[in-house]
């Protein structure tokens, strides 16, 4: 039986597909979801600069390296790892990781709520996030979000929409005289706002975060992990972040609200579709 669900693959496709595909021709797909998208530079690209700055970031980090949360991380970012590899193997698809030299760190810093997770699989947890996890399932939600991040290009597909924006308007511009910067410049010293930011990237941002929400939701399914459990973390997430969330059009995240009423409406049927493999 099929349950209607908020952000369907289909409505994917027609809410968030790439504009820009109609006019570069580097385009991908986003794998699940079959989102286009825009990928001017080369994934190969990306993962090295990634790999350079997270190496950098381990020498300057307050770095734990070892115990039973870092190895709690370990363990639940490899069930992730097989079970995503495993997925597309039976789908007989390419395997979007199949590239990513995974790695894992914990960040010795309870002031920070946070976990990210770079292009080709390299993943930070900061301590401060491990007490709004709460458990394994919660963790797994968290870890699954960044990692979906990581597996749908994000940060590539980032990268190529502010280069299509800015020649895209420097074209534009150079046909009305200036104006599209004049507006922008005059907007900004009066309110403090790029209308660039809160109308082009600011949305996209969130576009992307959704999808993540859905894919980590996925990942988590896959892996034999509650995600259930997503639904009580995001409430504890808001729980942690009252009063320091700022309007959601202002952020390039969806707010807690939104994004909880999304995950009730997938779970049923990612639960059903997207078993734990084996």
């Amino acid at each position: 039986m099929k349950n209607s669900y908020t952000i369907s693959r289909r409505k994917f496709l027609e809410l968030f597909g790439c504009g820009c595909c109609g006019l570069f021709t580097s385009c991908s797909t986003v794998p699940i979801t079959d989102r286009k998208q825009l990928t001017i530079y080369p994934e190969s690209f990306i993962n090295r600069q990634a790999a350079g700055a997270y190496n950098d970031f381990k020498k300057k980090a307050k770095l734990i390296t070892k115990g039973d949360e870092l190895k709690k991380i370990i363990k639940i970012g490899g069930k992730i790892e097989k079970a995503v590899t495993n997925f597309f193997m039976k789908k007989n698809g390419n395997d979007p990781t199949q590239n990513f030299e995974w790695e894992y760190v914990l960040v010795d810093n309870k002031k920070v709520k946070n976990a990210w997770c770079m292009p080709g699989g390299k993943i930070a947890v900061y301590t401060g996030i491990l007490k709004v996890a709460k458990n394994d399932d919660g963790l797994a939600t968290i870890m699954g979000h960044e990692i979906a991040h990581a597996v749908a290009k994000h940060s590539v597909e980032r990268m190529s929409q502010a280069m299509a924006v800015g020649l895209g308007t420097q074209v534009a511009d150079i046909f009305l005289g200036g104006a599209i910067n004049r507006t922008r410049n005059t907007i900004g010293r009066s309110t403090g706002m790029d209308i660039f930011q809160l109308g082009i990237m600011n949305p996209f941002g969130r576009k992307q975060e959704t999808e993540a929400d859905y894919l980590g939701l996925i990942f988590a399914s896959l892996s034999g992990f509650n995600i259930t459990e997503a639904i009580k973390l995001w409430e504890r997430m808001a729980e942690a972040n009252k009063g320091k969330e700022p309007p959601q059009f202002l952020s390039t995240h969806p707010s807690s609200k939104n994004r909880i009423q999304n995950l009730k409406s997938w779970i049923n049927e990612i639960i059903i579709e997207y078993p734990p493999t084996t």
